[in-house]
């Protein structure tokens, strides 16, 4: 879980900044979302799959220039 202590001086602000940056590189938000609806298994086959596709075009393309 993340967590975010208020330090000396620092203001409500500056410390909710601090938090939700936390809380966006943690992933947490991203991986609640995932789950919040049922997946089938055979669908979450075919999205990984596609995505690796994506990623080796990706890839070719960079490696090309």
């Amino acid at each position: 879980m993340t967590y975010q202590e208020r330090r000396e001086g620092e203001s409500i602000d500056q410390m909710l900044r601090k938090f939700k940056r936390k809380v966006k590189s943690s992933g947490v938000l991203q991986d609640l979302r995932a789950k919040e609806f049922f997946e089938p298994p055979s669908d979450v086959k075919k999205r990984k799959f596609k995505a690796a596709v994506r990623r080796n075009r990706q890839q070719q393309r960079a490696d090309e220039l």
